[in-house]
């Protein structure tokens, strides 16, 4: 093993063990960082029965430009401070927004918790998936002026939030139209399993996976990107997902990425697959060292198509499936209120009308 190497295992382990102990009982607030652009929120959270803490950034065009609507990416952290990068973020994507290399969008940063791996844990103590898919992410399309849906949104995250923001991108196509998996891990198919060079003690992993997956190895793999990208490998096909793994050369989930990458070709499934010479399990190093073309990855995921608007599931197809999901939003609606999009007619209500037009729609 390289010095490098090893002083970024020694970070990682030191990291992953304190968050282990730092996580009981679940923490859903964080102190509030001060950054320019960005702004401290809560919100109550259902899934949670808590109120959950955010960081958001928004470009200075959000408050010059007062009729547009920006696209939002979503930054997973990974483990160890929920906080602790979100500073030098927010200036990374913030300069890239004013040099013309991206987009103005909002930049999201959720409180995943010490070391939550963005998962529904098994024994429901931490819906940690439940809580950014179904209470966040609604919540931001509620409380700023965002592009919302799905080509208007990305996931990205590293290390925990690289694995993490696999599992949403991947399992929920209706709402990310790319993900981005930097450093990704834990991606092997046994979790005790380490790759070669992690040199977390046992014991600290076993308590890991008991807290998150109650050391099911059959929960674990039903919750790895491995295993979603088996069941969702056809819709990202038709639908035309974005989707980015960038690994350093020294970094010791590189193997388990390699893999993934191996897995993903297998499927059919599109994808950029970049190898960072000379960088550890460091996220500041892996995004520069992804260079000038790194930036054609949010360029590319925020062109996507929008799906048609009778494929409810998002699959890609138009089909019985989206049958069920419009029978569940039978009744009246108002434009633009949660349930809506089933109104294909726009008469004001999801009735036999709608099933009429999804019918001529079928493909």
């Amino acid at each position: 093993m390289t010095p490098e190497l090893t002083i970024r295992v020694r970070w990682l382990t030191a990291l992953l063990m304190m968050a282990i102990s730092a996580q009981a009982p679940a923490q859903w607030t964080t102190p509030p960082v001060s950054a320019p652009g960005v702004q401290y929120r809560t919100f109550w959270s259902p899934a949670a029965n808590a109120t959950v803490s955010f960081h958001v950034y928004l470009p200075p065009e959000y408050a010059t430009d007062t009729t547009v609507r920006f696209p939002v990416l979503y930054w997973l952290h990974g483990s160890g401070s929920p906080t602790s990068g979100i500073a030098w973020l927010s200036s990374w994507y913030g300069n890239a927004m004013t040099q013309g290399k991206i987009p103005p969008m909002i930049v999201v940063f959720p409180n995943g918790m010490g070391s939550s791996m963005w998962c529904d844990s098994k024994d429901g103590t931490v819906p940690m998936e439940t809580v950014v898919t179904e209470n966040l992410v609604p919540h931001v399309d509620a409380t700023f002026r965002t592009i919302a849906a799905r080509n208007g949104r990305i996931v990205e995250g590293f290390s925990m939030g690289g694995a993490g923001g696999g599992r949403l991108g991947l399992r929920h196509t209706d709402l990310f139209a790319g993900m981005s998996l930097l450093g990704a891990g834990p991606m092997q198919l046994d979790f005790m399993q380490a790759p070669p060079g992690t040199d977390v003690p046992q014991e600290t992993r076993a308590q890991l996976y008991e807290k998150v997956w109650s050391s099911d190895p059959a929960y674990y793999l039903q919750e790895l990107p491995w295993t979603v990208a088996e069941q969702r490998a056809d819709a990202h096909v038709r639908l035309g997902s974005v989707i980015r793994i960038g690994v350093g050369s020294l970094d010791a989930m590189l193997t388990p990425n390699q893999d993934f990458h191996q897995h993903l070709i297998s499927l059919g499934v599109p994808h950029q697959f970049v190898v960072v010479p000379g960088v550890g399990h460091d996220p500041p190093l892996t995004l520069q060292g992804l260079g000038e073309e790194g930036w054609a990855f949010y360029r590319a995921a925020l062109a996507s198509p929008e799906p048609d608007p009778a494929d409810l599931d998002c699959d890609g197809l138009v089909n019985a499936g989206d049958i069920g999901s419009l029978l569940l939003l039978f009744g009246p609606c108002s434009s633009g209120s949660p349930g809506c999009e089933g109104d294909l007619d726009a008469s004001g209500a999801v009735d036999a009308g709608d099933i009429g037009s999804l019918l001529l729609a079928f493909d």
